[in-house]
């Protein structure tokens, strides 16, 4: 078999040369130059670098011009699955084309089918609809959040007191071009869960829920956040099941959000992939599944390729945390106020950047681009909660000065 491989997920976190046999198969990976040395190492493989400035998919398609057609092709990361789409689909291969990726992708497209399958989502509209009709036309006046369409990690997102006041922002002339690329929704309150798994055939594999502590707006913005998990009730698991369904995803891992309300689960988005930050890590610890692993198992060798999965007891918990510095204006740091944490039992990794070492001043939930991060477990959910209630009131993050 042919496989083509767009790469941008380390293979630290994906385990290729585990998952692919590479002796069996012509595998070409096609990544840009910051993250060749991410790539499997010790395989037969061809490995092409693209320019990173364009478009993705044009890029990979000329990169491998000249080629034999690709039997499979893969895309893991977020970003990479929409130009994955469109290189299957100019390609010939099978698997999921544009139309079937931009109800996990575009906003705008996922809430309109979440709410056609008659869940309750915030009520949304498109920016260019919305400031050529102006707020008087919009079914809600207060708070506001304004998204981009296909962004990612919260980056883009700003609220707003009013729907007035996201319009009257993007209102000026430089925003002219921009407006295509966003949409407005209502901000509905409450907790904030995240619901992560594995689906075949558009039937639950494994599933498990989890609470934010923090938000991913609150780390964009420089604040700390991580989860841990909680019980996955029945009715998160068809909650679960009905937003899936709604928008097409049928195979492969998922990271589902959703707003706890006094009248239940309020969708807020899902993505066909795997979550960030150490999601997977902690969802591996609590039923075995490593989600990146199965998603390429299952789309080269089928169903039967896939481990089983274990539930795990309410005492065996897992969380995960992680510290910002993308917002610090500097590529060193000094991290205080942990000292009573990083000892705890609870604590199965720590992972702390010395003032000597550099840390992204982009935006990034990897554990060794930001200050501080880590998993923690097993413990039952409310011990892991306090834990990072306590740690997030007491960290302190500032610039140091570079290492002479």
């Amino acid at each position: 078999m042919h496989i083509l491989v767009l790469h941008r997920v380390p293979d630290s976190f994906v385990h290729y040369a585990e998952n692919i046999d590479h002796d069996e198969h012509s595998v070409t990976y096609v990544s840009v130059g910051e993250r060749m040395a991410t790539l499997p190492a010790d395989v037969p493989a061809r490995r092409i670098e693209r320019p990173g400035t364009g478009d993705t998919a044009a890029e990979v398609l000329d990169a491998v011009r000249g080629l034999p057609k690709p039997d499979r092709v893969i895309a893991l990361s977020e970003y990479d699955l929409l130009p994955a789409a469109r290189v299957r689909e100019a390609l010939g291969v099978p698997g999921d084309h544009e139309k079937d990726v931009l109800p996990a992708r575009d906003k705008v497209v996922m809430k309109s089918a979440v709410a056609r399958a008659g869940l309750r989502a915030p009520r949304f509209a498109p920016l260019p609809e919305a400031f050529t009709e102006g707020a008087d036309s919009v079914a809600w006046k207060g708070a506001t959040v304004l998204k981009p369409l296909a962004g990612a990690s919260s980056e883009g997102v700003r609220t707003f007191s009013t729907v007035a006041e996201a319009l009257e922002a993007m209102g000026g002339q430089e925003h002219a071009t921009d407006r295509e690329g966003f949409e407005i929704e209502e901000f509905v309150e409450g907790p904030i869960i995240h619901v992560d798994g594995l689906v075949v055939g558009g039937e639950l594999v494994t599933v498990q829920a989890s609470r934010y502590v923090g938000t991913c707006l609150g780390y964009a913005e420089g604040r700390p956040m991580g989860s841990m998990q909680i019980d996955t009730s029945p009715e998160v698991v068809g909650w679960t099941r009905d937003c899936l369904r709604a928008v097409g995803i049928t195979d492969g891992p998922f990271h589902l959000e959703g707003i706890e309300t006094t009248e239940g689960l309020v969708f807020m988005e899902v993505g066909a992939r795997f979550g960030g930050a150490d999601v997977v890590d902690s969802f591996e610890l609590a039923t075995g599944v490593h989600l990146p692993s199965a998603q390429v198992r299952l789309l080269l060798d089928g169903e039967g390729a896939l481990p089983s999965a274990r539930v795990p007891a309410p005492h065996e918990r897992f969380g995960w945390f992680v510290v910002p510095g993308h917002t610090l204006g500097a590529t060193y740091c000094r991290v205080d106020g942990v000292a009573d944490f990083r000892d705890d039992p609870i604590v199965r990794r720590w992972v702390q950047r010395a003032p000597d070492e550099p840390i992204k001043e982009t935006i990034t939930y990897a554990d060794t681009d930001v200050p501080l991060a880590g998993v923690l477990g097993p413990a039952p959910a409310p011990v892991l909660e306090r834990f990072l209630t306590d740690l997030f009131a007491s960290v302190r993050v500032e610039p140091a000065p570079a290492p002479t």
